[in-house]
């Protein structure tokens, strides 16, 4: 097992080259580039057909990161805030989202996955690199090795969970570590297949509307991107539809356009952090995507019929 601990002094953190447009490394193992490569401290592990990459980055300033390689990639985000800054994987719509604190982002292998961000607090993250699942499998045990999709900024607890035990496995010596590592890849893979299984598992449409596959799609990616502005291009171009077929079927699964099904579900979610009285209003508009608090303001009493302080002193109440 190769073990590199980058994590005591800055000239020792992992080398990559410069980033201008954040080509791909390299080096043989093929991670996560950096830029400045100094922003960040990095232990990283290798057990042979997967490795984890801890990375605690050590100063406040912008900074990049990348990857793009014939493996796949798994993001856990332990700690992660932004004052600026967006994120893409190929594939799917660039996010902006500020707080992705224990959020998970899946690039599979050949897609390129590219983000800055001006951090507001120091980031905690874990890449784990996964080569492409054939040597893992037996090919006469009949286990298909299903495609698996992009996601960006979602959450599952099985996948979690083992995310992080590969990360407290980084440091480790020996072959039983090597082993425990190699079985959690295994795992992690099935983890990762089953998603995709209950994405596709019930593709029966709704009369006139949205398969079930797709409205799972769909509402996933608006509770992930809640604070953001979604174009409804976006939205369509996740289930390869036209805007206006897309538009309609939503409509008809939903009972109500994209837009305002997305600004209810804002609404709800603030009606949820109106019963913490730790957070002012203001706090909570912004958190929840409204610069001014005027304005989040008229959008909670426009579905609610309450200002959000009203809303609040009636819960009180």
């Amino acid at each position: 097992m190769l073990v590199e601990d980058r994590g005591q002094c800055p000239d020792q953190e992992v080398a990559v080259r410069g980033i201008g447009s954040l080509s791909v490394s390299s080096s043989p193992l093929r991670i996560v580039e950096i830029s400045p490569p100094d922003i960040a401290c990095r232990r990283l592990s290798n057990w042979g057909n997967i490795q984890a990459d801890d990375v605690r980055v050590i100063r406040r300033e912008t900074f990049e990161d990348g990857f793009q390689a014939q493996r796949h990639l798994l993001i856990a985000y332990e700690r992660a805030e932004r004052f600026d800054g967006e994120t893409l994987i190929e594939g799917l719509p660039k996010s902006t989202l500020r707080e992705f604190n224990c959020k998970l982002s899946f690039v599979p292998a050949g897609h390129r996955f590219y983000g800055w961000q001006t951090p507001r607090v120091l980031t905690r993250v874990t890449y784990i690199y996964l080569d492409p699942p054939d040597p893992l499998f037996d090919r006469g045990s009949g286990v298909a090795c299903p495609t698996i999709s992009p996601r960006l900024f979602f959450f599952d607890q099985a996948v979690w969970n083992t995310a992080v035990k590969l990360k407290a496995e980084v440091g480790n010596f020996g072959p039983i570590s090597r082993e425990y590592a190699e079985a959690l890849s295994l795992v992690l893979m099935h983890e990762l297949f089953r998603l995709e299984r209950n994405v596709r598992s019930t593709a029966c449409p709704v009369r006139g509307g949205l398969p079930a596959w797709q409205q799972k799609r769909v509402v996933e990616f608006i509770e992930e991107h809640l604070a953001e502005d979604i174009s409804l291009a976006a939205l369509a171009r996740l289930v390869d539809l036209s805007l206006y077929h897309f538009a309609r079927a939503f409509t008809q699964s939903f009972g109500a356009p994209p837009h305002r099904y997305h600004m209810a579900r804002r609404m709800d979610l603030a009606k949820s952090l109106l019963q913490r009285p730790a957070l002012s209003v203001t706090q909570i508009g912004a958190r929840i995507g409204f610069r001014e608090s005027s304005s989040f303001t008229r959008a909670f009493r426009k579905f609610s019929g309450l200002t959000p302080t009203e809303y609040r002193r009636h819960r009180e109440d």
